[in-house]
């Protein structure tokens, strides 16, 4: 392990531009919709000022963007002093350091109900644990940390400026224009997982694992690379799903460091979370997370191994990301 003037780091586990990141699976309905259109990883998003428009795809990192009004400048590239975002994918010093993951601490949380009051509880529990640890991550690899603002949206119809979510469901996701998770308890799917805490502890990790994405760079290099080669081409779709894969093995990360550590998080809510990661491409939606095997695969990796560079999906074959 490696030791940080008094931190001991456990040797472990993984959008930028104006981009939206939702998290495919993570709503009731094969996708979320808004008025006519889908709201989710398609969404295309600029700058405050300019156009954002949705079109059908999946709710995840592998948001798809179109040239109209783009913009490739980030909050984390705008940092005016310190630690800076660094333009890179599989070189990323995210990953460079074999030794380094997350701290094993624990996690106290609130008790989960579902209903939106008790679901905010839990999350606004969770994020101080996600902060701390990759805080920790991010200073010891000299890269820029700040804490995510985390809103809970209600109802069918409201904004973002990723996107605007109008008659329809949205999954949780990830804005990079405003650093911000957006964790609509409508989109948690609550009525099917009903009482298992540790699935949704694993979305919001998901989700929180896309900002660490976009301050380190990764996000940003990430889109710059997909709108080369082509948003929707065959290139710029395993883009998104090595993207979209180290986000889940990010998430797995988490779990896997707190999980019997004497917080809240013990066996029972990890196993519902190893259990709960089939959230691939379904229902005939563009390839750009992975199959349902690899988004199991990718996250129990991260759990099991707690490795920053376990989770670098940009160096790893095409075959393990399909």
């Amino acid at each position: 392990m490696a030791v940080m003037g008094g931190l001991i780091m456990v040797i472990a586990i993984a959008n930028s531009g104006s981009h939206h990141v939702a998290d495919a699976g993570y709503t009731s309905g094969a996708y979320p919709t808004t008025s006519s259109s889908d709201y989710s990883t398609t969404t295309t998003t600029s700058s405050d000022t300019s156009t954002t428009t949705a079109t059908s795809s999946r709710d995840s990192t592998g948001t798809r963007e179109t040239s109209t009004g783009s913009s490739r400048e980030t909050s984390a590239s705008r940092a005016p002093s310190g630690p800076q975002a660094q333009h890179k994918l599989a070189d990323n010093p995210l990953w460079l350091d074999p030794d380094v993951g997350l701290p094993n601490q624990p996690c106290n949380l609130s008790r989960w109900a579902s209903n939106p009051s008790a679901s905010s509880a839990f999350f606004e529990s969770a994020r101080p644990c996600l902060d701390s640890v990759w805080q920790q991550v991010m200073s010891y690899t000299k890269l820029p940390f700040r804490i995510p603002t985390v809103k809970y949206p209600s109802g069918k119809n409201w904004s973002s400026p990723c996107g605007d979510a109008s008659g329809g469901a949205v999954a949780a996701f990830y804005c990079s224009q405003n650093e911000t998770l957006y964790m609509p308890y409508e989109g948690l799917q609550a009525d099917q997982y009903g009482n298992k805490p540790g699935v949704y502890l694993a979305v919001f990790a998901h989700e929180y694992a896309h900002h660490v994405q976009a301050l380190s760079g990764v996000m940003e290099a990430y889109w710059d690379a997909r709108y080369d080669a082509g948003v929707d081409s065959s290139e710029g779709l395993e883009m998104s799903r090595r993207n979209e894969l180290s986000a889940q093995c990010l998430s797995g990360t988490f779990l896997g460091s707190t999980v019997g550590r004497g917080g809240s998080v013990d066996q029972a809510m990890y196993r519902d979370a190893w259990g709960s990661q089939d959230r691939g491409d379904h229902n005939g939606g563009p390839r750009d997370h992975g199959t349902d095997a690899h988004a199991i695969s990718w996250w129990q990796h991260g759990a099991q191994k707690n490795r920053m560079a376990q989770c670098n999906t940009w160096a790893a074959n095409s075959s393990d990301v399909s």
